[in-house]
């Protein structure tokens, strides 16, 4: 059996046909007649033609197995309606009746304890290992039960840096994509101490280890199909086969096509973040790939009146801590250890790197929200406010110290003379 079907190119995009031909040579070659097939596929939240690999794979698929699902890998975030899921993967509901009745959408649903299941215990010793020393407790290895009812999984995988495991996809659809939340915690809060800019952007992360170290807990066949997405959301590449291998292929592309170099820092970065981002849980990414380049002592703006929310899942709990730099809950332990790490770790990458002494709080940069999220709910979460209405982007393009990055929290932005972290 082939191991690695598909390829790329850094000049020429693929088209449909080449998906199409990719998809159906690695369908061939797997051994999938009458059986049971689950496809785990991202949220809205992501640059993908879902539509696209739905269609594809439904069609060559349908006909040969049992069973064909698709789960949404939400990890935390909320579920898709079913109007908005059906949009998602390029069809109505009357279609789906008529021309997919096999065909049956899940979202993923963490925070329901009895769609989970353990496949197991990962054990400290091994745990400090992959960690570097970091971590030296057990991580109980939950996922959804329905896992376990297939013969065979898929995974539709677009691949970009990612600020907790280096670059996103592969067996990240499992952890944290279809995972309990006790163990998602544990890898966000893992990448948040070691910190976004040491990991964003590095193929070989601890959060990686611990991931692909955990999906050897499932005994279920997996393929995935991991490929890049440009700025003009055409594929520069699809690899389909292990999610280990496809996916690290899929990082090379996204490390030439997502990761831009600058000769030196901006005073003040605006970042325009995509429509798809519509609370800050999500459209906190500009964040994540722009905080390396801004300046000590600069601003980066969040920017998008469509960014309604801090988070639809977990605002309250967001509100409640705020928005704070690693140190501010490192060195006050006793106050934070029993709040929920994922959070921490959202908080914390938000923010950026700082400086917490004597009390006092000493971000390197300042973080503002130029959103919907009125300004006396800014104050409350330690953030900076501006007024979306009264930002004039095309006179911020013309300041010579503020650089403008449209569809902020797709490219990770570095500084030429700073080497990637090692974590």
């Amino acid at each position: 059996m082939k191991t690695l079907f598909g390829h790329g190119s850094m000049e020429k995009r693929l088209t449909p046909k080449d998906v199409k031909d990719i998809c159906e040579a690695a369908l061939a070659d797997l051994p999938l007649d009458g059986k049971r097939v689950l496809v785990l596929i991202p949220d809205h939240t992501r640059h993908a033609p879902i539509d696209l690999f739905f269609h594809v794979l439904s069609d060559l698929l349908q006909s040969r197995v049992s069973v064909l699902d698709y789960m949404v890998a939400t990890g935390t975030h909320a579920s898709m309606e079913p109007d908005r899921l059906f949009r998602h993967v390029g069809l109505t509901a009357s279609e789906h009746a008529q021309k997919y009745p096999k065909v049956r959408l899940f979202n993923h649903e963490h925070h329901k304890q009895d769609e989970l299941i353990s496949l197991g215990t990962l054990p400290g010793e091994e745990v400090a290992r992959l960690t570097n020393g970091l971590f030296t407790r057990d991580i109980p290895v939950t996922i959804n039960r329905k896992v376990i009812e297939y013969d065979h999984i898929l995974i539709v995988s677009p691949v970009v840096p990612h600020e907790a495991m280096g670059f996103a996809g592969g067996n990240k659809y499992f952890f944290p994509g279809i995972a309990g939340l006790d163990v998602v915690e544990k890898f966000h809060w893992l990448a948040a101490v070691i910190t976004n800019p040491v990991v964003n952007g590095v193929k070989d992360t601890p959060t990686r280890r611990v991931i692909n170290r955990a999906v050897k807990f499932l005994s279920t066949p997996r393929t995935c199909f991991a490929f890049v997405v440009d700025d003009h959301h055409q594929l520069a590449c699809l690899f389909a086969g292990s999610p280990e291998e496809s996916w690290s292929r899929a990082a090379d592309y996204s490390a030439q096509l997502h990761i831009k170099y600058l000769d030196k820092p901006v005073r003040r970065v605006l970042g325009l973040t995509p429509a798809i981002y519509e609370e800050l849980w999500v459209a906190g990414k500009a964040m994540y790939k722009l905080e390396p380049i801004v300046a000590e002592g600069g601003e980066l703006v969040i920017h998008g009146a469509h960014v309604k929310a801090v988070s639809f899942m977990h605002g309250k709990q967001i509100e409640r801590i705020g928005y704070h730099v690693r140190d501010y809950f490192v060195k006050q332990w006793d106050r934070f250890a029993e709040e929920s790490k994922l959070i921490l770790a959202h908080s914390t990458n938000v923010k950026g790197i700082g400086k917490f002494e004597n009390g006092v709080e000493y971000p390197r940069i300042t973080v503002t929200l130029a959103t919907s999220i009125p300004r006396a709910k800014c104050d409350a979460i330690n953030l900076a406010w501006r007024d979306v209405n009264a930002i004039d982007v095309a006179r911020w393009k013309e300041d010579e110290d503020t650089l403008v990055v449209e569809e902020a929290g797709q490219v990770l932005y570095r500084l030429k003379d700073a080497q990637a972290g090692q974590p």
